[in-house]
């Protein structure tokens, strides 16, 4: 059994730079593939921003940001990512786009390498068919931010060997994440919880259940939750929510997980929350306040 020295990361984004970051500072060999050279530097430079916070929180020390920097490697030729032991994929969830790259990389890639993706929705037998290793491909969801939240959820598909699960497992240990066993279902365990509970908080804005501020105030101090739905939706991104709901609706045909009219519209407005500066809430204020919605 070939040891973990070398992995891969395929995308640079949110997700792809924090994965190459915990990989890196851990001590493997992380070589990272992007389309362009733009895209490189974005994702080189959430890396970096990433670890000077670190470095300012004191969690990590100036060696050790040093250290991790000189694992990382960055390339827009997928071929450069052959020699690694594990290759895990963040690239957008479009499964026709994972499995045109699952599908050259297989042919890159030496016969023991584990394949591993971090989609949050789409089964991971849906890519793993598109290859010659179908029991050596694993789901490696992990949460954003990568370098701190501590869970990864591996996921184990009907022809995933156990040997290789337990590889996966022990990676995941091995970046300091607290791994939990899930079965290949569309959203795992945590969004086939999550997901409703956000879209049940649109539709409940939407029926005029509450306000917002009600809403919000209520989740975290009747539950206990850190952040209230619409301020954990502008994160995540209005977008991405609402492709994750339709990819979990195209899988259950439940009307939980139907994505509701306001989020679409939103979406299609261009509000995708913090990161275009406008969801539930307006980011172009200091500190934020909730957005006009017409309501």
């Amino acid at each position: 059994m070939t040891e973990i020295k070398t992995v891969g990361v395929l995308g640079c984004g949110l997700m792809g730079s924090g994965i190459a970051q915990v990989c890196a500072a851990a001590g493997y060999r992380t070589r990272v593939r992007e389309v362009s050279d733009a895209l490189i530097a974005r994702g080189r430079g959430i890396i970096e921003g990433s670890l000077a916070k670190l470095v300012e929180r004191g969690k990590v020390s100036a060696e050790d940001r040093e250290a991790t920097l000189g694992h990382l490697t960055f390339t827009t030729d997928i071929a450069e990512l052959g020699g690694a032991d594990i290759v895990i994929e963040a690239v957008t969830e479009h499964l026709d786009l994972k499995n045109a790259l699952w599908s050259e990389l297989d042919a890159l890639c030496p016969p023991a390498s584990i394949f591993a993706s971090n989609t949050s929705s789409l089964t991971i037998a849906a890519m793993a068919a598109a290859t010659s290793r179908a029991d050596r491909f694993v789901g490696l969801h992990f949460f954003n931010p990568v370098p701190i939240m501590k869970l990864v959820e591996v996921v184990r598909t009907v022809t995933t060997s156990p040997v290789t699960f337990d590889r996966a497992m022990a990676f995941a240990q091995s970046l300091g994440k607290e791994p939990i066993a899930a079965k290949d279902n569309s959203g795992f365990i945590v969004n086939r919880l999550l997901i409703p509970y956000l879209l049940d908080a649109v539709r409940a804005l939407e029926h005029g259940v509450g306000s917002v501020e009600d809403i919000e105030k209520g989740m975290v101090l009747g539950t206990g939750y850190p952040m209230g739905p619409f301020t954990l939706l502008d994160f995540v991104g209005l977008d991405t929510t609402c492709r994750i709901a339709e990819i979990m609706f195209e899988e259950y045909r439940e009307t939980r997980y139907a994505p509701p009219p306001l989020l679409k519209r939103m979406v299609l407005a261009g509000m995708f929350g913090k990161k275009s500066g406008r969801g539930f809430y307006d980011y172009s204020r200091k500190p934020p306040v909730v957005a006009d919605l017409g309501l």
